[in-house]
């Protein structure tokens, strides 16, 4: 993410100076003013002050000045960000499409953007990097692309062991300006956090089919449902909402970034229902006494299961040294997501996604399915080919089946875990078919062609990945939805 970031900001520096140059430019023929009669008033030359109105060159601070006084604005009128016109708008947009890949990639000669340009031409050049953007991404939203977008972020993540100081940080200060630093984050403490942002929240029960929330930037609210489905902690949901804006996230260009984006917005509300530093401390102290529990994380911050287990996996390496992994696995023994840096061998197709594999039936995940005591977590010891893993697991009923959500870690770090004396074992040789893929010789004979199962057809597996910024979302009826708001 950081060098992501440092890219991003690059690029928008480019950006901005192209909007600036347009400003100016508007604001001296606004005045009647030439190049020659402003370049005499800021004693530059009037090739300069060109490259600068065509956005291929940043002015300095002393010269900004003196180009303000000369067009009888403030500095920071030739800095804002809204364009001064349609067409300087649409002179913005074609200059940077042109200074981009995709243009770059046609082999078309550039269109010089200039007062000569028509109108009516501006917008169709417009229009049409626009359209080929959308088609191009439309091509691209397919399921291959979403397993490729994610095999690349849990590379990621497991590269940071799944910690990202840059957010913790936004969050901290954020718990800072609240004052909040310990214990669970009531709903009323994360409405200030809302409040302290300027942002207000409504409660409304007619929200766009596929949203979870809808923020209305311009008026600077947050429109949330009350709903009774377990996993959908309504104060995750609002600050996740907040996330977006704390971390500066703009419309995704790929499904890589609308992942990356959701990955952050999960990390910052956990930070802040969970802070770093007492969450930490609660940990250490749980380490020191070989106590080490998610269950009891999870009652500490009244959060779920899953946020505790991911929260785990945030700290565990970077604050206690251990490497660890996290699965989410469904009933029927589908991987629904995983994160791993400590080597266990998740299963893979072949571009190395893991996202719809079959987990091995004798791993805890699926093992815990088996167990009559759903209210106490199931602990197991099982050998695998990349050596033994402990694993602590619990199931969880969803709007979408059962799940089982286990942490693991290695056999060297058990010893600080609760249940570190179970006698529970399994011995797991997948991926090889023997394993746990083929029946057992004693099923086989007995029923090898006598049995024709009737299969649930997953139409969606079928499907093209949903088209838009926003993968899924009808952004005509989020704007709908929206007018309706209005006071």
């Amino acid at each position: 993410m950081n060098s992501a970031g440092n890219d991003a900001g690059s690029e928008d520096t480019e950006l901005d100076s192209i909007a600036l140059g347009r400003r100016i430019r508007f604001l001296r023929k606004s005045k009647q003013l030439t190049l020659d009669d402003v370049s005499a008033l800021v004693d530059t030359a009037p090739s300069q002050l060109s490259l600068i109105e065509n956005g291929k060159r940043e002015p300095k601070l002393s010269l900004l000045k003196s180009l303000a006084g000369a067009l009888g604005v403030g500095v920071d009128d030739l800095l804002g960000t809204e364009p001064p016109s349609r067409r300087a708008a649409l002179e913005i947009e074609l200059e940077r499409a042109q200074r981009g890949p995709l243009y770059a990639s046609l082999g078309l000669p550039t269109v010089r953007v200039g007062a000569r340009l028509p109108m009516d031409v501006l917008e169709s050049l417009v229009g049409l990097q626009n359209e080929l953007e959308r088609r191009l991404n439309e091509q691209a939203a397919t399921p291959e692309e979403a397993r490729r977008a994610n095999t690349a972020l849990r590379h990621e993540m497991r590269q940071r062991n799944n910690y990202f100081k840059d957010i913790e940080q936004e969050a901290a200060k954020v718990l800072a300006a609240v004052g909040h630093d310990a214990g669970p984050l009531s709903h009323h403490r994360a409405a200030d956090i809302a409040e302290h942002l300027g942002f207000s929240l409504r409660f409304v029960g007619n929200l766009p089919h596929s949203t979870r929330s809808v923020t209305d930037q311009k008026n600077k609210r947050i429109y949330l449902t009350q709903t009774n489905r377990s996993e959908h902690d309504p104060r995750s949901v609002l600050l996740q909402a907040l996330g977006h804006h704390v971390l500066g996230h703009k419309p995704p260009t790929d499904y890589f970034d609308f992942l990356s984006q959701r990955v952050a917005t999960n990390y910052f509300a956990a930070a802040l229902m969970m802070p770093e530093k007492s969450t930490v401390e609660y940990l250490r102290r749980a380490k020191d006494n070989r106590e080490l529990a998610v269950e009891d994380l999870r009652d500490a911050f009244a959060v779920s299961y899953e946020s505790a287990a991911h929260r785990f996996t945030n700290l565990a390496t970077e604050h206690l040294g251990m490497t660890c992994h996290f699965q989410k696995v469904h009933e029927s023994g589908i991987l629904h997501k995983a994160y791993e840096n400590d080597r266990v061998n998740f299963p893979a197709d072949h571009t190395g996604a893991i996202e719809g594999q079959t987990i091995c039936r004798y791993w805890t995940s699926r093992v815990v399915f088996e167990q009559m005591d759903k209210f106490r977590s199931f602990e197991q010891y099982t050998d695998t080919v990349n050596g033994t893993f402990w694993c602590t697991a619990r199931t969880e009923r969803h709007s979408s089946g059962l799940y089982s959500l286990s942490i693991g870690v290695p056999f060297e770090h058990v010893k600080w875990f609760r249940g570190r004396d179970t006698k529970e074992r399994c011995q797991s040789t997948c991926p090889d078919e023997n394993c746990c893929r083929r029946p057992p010789a004693d099923l086989s004979s007995q029923w090898f062609g006598n049995a024709w199962p009737a299969t649930r057809a997953n139409t969606h597996l079928l499907a093209a990945m949903p088209t838009g910024a926003f993968p899924g979302v009808d952004e005509t009826e989020v704007y709908r939805f929206l007018e309706k708001q209005v006071d």
